[in-house]
C-alpha cells in the first residue's frame, strides 16, 4: 500500500513552519517573519525561534502569553501600513509591563517573507533520526507525538505490504491518517523489515515494537550487528528481555553490545500500560537521551 501526502496540518517545527513560509511566498501572500534575534535571562523560546504573521493568520510561536501578542499586533500594524524593505528589531523586558514573570528581555526581528529572507532562513538540523518498527496502536501513538517534534522517522511495518488493502481489524493507520501524516515522517511498508535497518542512516534511533516476537528478534539482532546506532530500544518485559538477551548471545552479539539494548524501552518512572503513556514514556526517553 501506498499513499500520498495530502494537506497535512501545520506542525510547530522548524521545517514545517519553513515549508509554510515557502507556499505562501510562492502563492504571493504577505507575511511577516518575526523571529527571536536576541535574549537575555530567562526566555519563553530560544533564539531562532519564528512565527509568521498575516492579517488574518499566526503560525508558529516565539513564546506565547502577552509578549506574541504584542509582536502580532507590531507585525500586523507593520502588514496594514506596507512592510518596509529592511528589517527592524523591538526589545521586549519580559517583567511587569508585560505581565510575565520571566524576568528576561527578549528582542525580536520583524521582517516581510520574501525571497531573500527566506533564504537566509537557517533550518537546523533534525534532534534524531528515528528508525520506527512498528505501525500498531503503541506505533501510532508515538507518531502522534512525533508528527510535532523536530525529528525525521522511517515508520516500518511488514504488514501493510501484505495486504492489498486497509484493513481495519489488521490493527494499522487508516489511509486518511498516513495521507495525514507530516513530510517529516516516512511511512514505509515493506515485506521484510530486518533488511530495512541496512539503509537506516549512522547514528539512528531504532524503536522496534511490531506484531510478532520473532520479527522483533531479528530487527534488533540486525540493529545490533550494525553498531552505528544512538539507540536500540526494544518493547518489552524483563521476561523478554532475559530470553532475546540469551538469544542474541547464542547468535553471536558481543556483551558489550548486548549491554547497549534498552529494554524494557521508557522512562521506567511513567507508568501505565496505555499505548498513549508508553509511547509518552518512550518518546521522552529519548529526548532524554539526545540531551545527554
Amino acid at each position: 500500500m501506498s499513499f500520498t501526502a495530502s494537506s497535512a496540518p501545520d506542525r510547530l517545527t522548524p521545517r514545517s513552519l519553513h515549508a509554510r513560509a515557502t507556499r505562501w511566498l510562492q502563492d504571493g501572500r504577505a507575511a511577516c517573519i518575526v523571529s527571536v534575534d536576541d535574549i537575555r535571562g530567562s526566555t519563553p523560546r530560544d533564539q531562532d525561534a519564528r512565527m509568521l504573521v498575516t492579517p488574518d493568520e499566526v503560525r508558529g510561536t516565539v513564546g506565547g502569553g502577552h509578549l506574541e501578542w504584542r509582536a502580532i499586533d507590531l507585525a500586523r500594524q507593520a502588514l496594514r501600513e506596507g512592510l518596509p524593505a529592511e528589517s527592524w528589531t523591538h526589545t521586549f523586558p519580559l517583567g511587569p509591563t508585560l505581565g510575565q514573570c520571566c524576568g528576561g528581555i527578549v528582542t525580536l526581528r520583524f521582517e516581510a517573507l520574501s525571497d531573500t529572507s527566506l533564504a537566509a532562513w537557517q533550518v537546523p538540523p533534525p534532534r534524531f533520526h528515528v528508525e520506527l518498527h512498528g505501525a500498531g496502536h503503541v506505533g501510532q501513538a508515538i507518531v502522534k507525538l512525533l508528527s510535532d517534534l523536530d525529528c525525521s522517522v522511517r515508520w516500518i511495518d511488514e504488514r501493510a505490504d501484505d495486504l492489498p488493502q486497509w484493513d481495519a481489524q489488521a490493527g494499522l493507520p487508516a489511509p486518511e491518517q498516513l495521507a495525514a501524516l507530516p513530510d517529516h515522517i516516512q511511512w514505509l511498508p515493506t515485506e521484510a523489515a530486518e533488511r530495512e535497518v541496512l539503509d537506516a542512516p549512522p547514528n539512528a534511533c531504532h524503536l522496534v515494537l511490531t506484531h510478532r516476537h520473532d520479527l522483533d528478534l531479528k530487527i534488533i539482532d540486525a540493529v545490533l550487528r550494525r553498531g552505528d546506532f544512538r539507540f536500540a530500544g526494544l518493547i518489552g518485559s524483563q521476561t523478554k528481555r532475559a530470553r532475546f538477551l540469551h538469544r542474541l548471545a547464542e547468535q553471536g552479539i558481543s556483551a558489550a553490545t548486548l549491554n547497549r539494548l534498552t529494554c524494557p524501552i521508557g522512562l521506567p518512572d511513567i507508568q501505565g500500560k496505555e499505548p498513549a503513556v508508553i509511547a509518552i514514556a518512550m518518546v521522552a526517553q529519548l529526548l532524554a537521551a539526545h540531551a545527554a
